[in-house]
């Protein structure tokens, strides 16, 4: 038997890409189910990146490229941080890999050593805890409730932080909740951060440009300059641009984390793929005007889902400010038995109900390290979100009502 590394022993899989697995299995054994698990856009790569790729083919740059990245895309980013988020960066500031979730991994590879904890306020993106398992670091979890809107709060914040804290981990536009942060909020959180110099933040801004209605993003960098040297801000193409597939993030942040991030891409990864950077130049830098078309379709399947889920007994959720989910409770459905007679229990036993009665596949709360609740992702079609949400409703209704004995 292979001898599996004592780290590899507290890291779980993915509950997102576990459930779309399972959703999978369903369907090709000729189960009609409707994945809401996945967090992607169902929207095409544009077309004018499409092609910025397909001419990086044609014209040869498919080879071997530095490791950070090709110099026109790093100058697109630091472009881009300057022009949207009033932040400047020298270019050995910047990097790219392959995803956002690298830049993530790479980071904290690169600073954690055993006893060092990240904090992390939930519900939380399924990757933040075990991408700091294997790095060797200690997740520290703080619980935000509803009631606040699933941010974290400074006080909170403060009691948490220790000697031994190595990074504050801030994700807004939010995955799961679509909690957005504003510019008083952060700067409330970066005041804790201040009275703690050993301590770095992580800000994941990857649901950048997806928000809705009067909401405003920022990010913390920017806002309270005061942690500017001791932040690093990562974005990437693959949510707003639809580009997914393509696995190219990038972060910036002080000149020697990423130096040292550097060395860790180029003895795993090297680079991220040559035709992805060529893409990406033009998703960053070039015409976006598609991103508002994106941004009306999300809003008004954003307002389907949460009006129709809340049809549902025993459901209840929130409208959302940002990303592309609704982070819905199903408090209601514990205790309740379903008609063959099991008791629901958790909010995995939710979401396994649902996947196997409506053919709805959604993410149970635990995930997210939040229960009860179950994430739903709208960015599909509104017909499909129509006919889900129905079944859901449809699936809630036959449960019966009353504690279990």
């Amino acid at each position: 038997m292979t001898a599996i590394s004592k780290r590899l022993g507290s890291v779980k899989p993915s509950a997102t890409k576990a459930m779309t697995a399972k959703a999978r299995e369903l369907k090709e054994r000729g189960k009609n189910v409707i994945a809401l698990s996945a967090g992607e856009p169902d929207f095409d790569t544009p077309e004018n990146v499409k092609n910025a790729g397909i001419e990086a083919i044609r014209s040869g740059k498919t080879k071997y490229t530095p490791v950070p990245g090709i110099p026109s895309l790093l100058k697109a980013i630091q472009e881009k941080f300057k022009r949207e988020n009033d932040l400047r960066y020298d270019i050995n500031q910047i990097t790219t890999a392959c995803g956002a979730k690298q830049i993530l991994f790479n980071a904290l590879f690169a600073t954690l050593d055993p006893g060092d904890e990240v904090v992390i306020p939930a519900p939380c993106w399924v990757s933040y805890p075990d991408m700091v398992h294997l790095a060797g670091g200690s997740p520290i979890v703080i619980s935000c409730s509803e009631r606040d809107g699933f941010k974290l709060r400074p006080e909170a914040l403060a009691k948490y932080i220790t000697s031994r804290t190595k990074w504050l981990m801030l994700n807004s536009p939010s995955n799961p909740t679509g909690a957005v942060y504003t510019a008083k909020e952060l700067r409330g959180l970066a005041e804790v951060v201040r009275d703690h110099p050993h301590v770095m933040i992580l800000a994941d801004d990857i649901y950048e440009k997806l928000v809705y209605g009067g909401a405003e993003f920022s990010t913390i960098a920017a806002v309270a300059p005061w942690v500017y040297d001791r932040t690093l801000t990562v974005n990437g193409v693959s949510k707003a641009n639809a580009m997914t597939g393509w696995r190219l993030g990038y972060g910036a942040g002080p000149a020697d984390l990423i130096k040292a991030m550097n060395t860790i891409q180029g003895q795993t990864a090297s680079h991220t793929s040559s035709i992805s950077q060529y893409a990406a130049v033009e998703a960053i830098q070039g015409d976006q005007s598609y991103l508002q078309r994106f941004l009306k379709e999300y809003e008004a399947r954003r307002n389907l889902v949460v009006n129709k889920l809340n049809e549902a007994p025993g459901v209840r959720c929130s409208t959302p400010d940002g990303a592309f989910y609704v982070f819905a409770s199903c408090e209601g459905l514990i205790g309740t038995t379903t008609p063959s007679g099991q008791v629901v229990k958790s909010d995995e036993d939710v979401a396994m109900f649902l996947l196997e009665e409506a053919g709805v596949a959604v993410v149970p709360g635990s995930g997210f390290l939040m229960s009860p609740y179950f994430r739903v992702s709208y960015a599909s079609s509104e017909d499909e979100l129509t006919e889900a949400c129905d079944r859901i409703i449809a699936a809630c209704q036959t449960l019966v009502k009353g504690k279990a004995a």
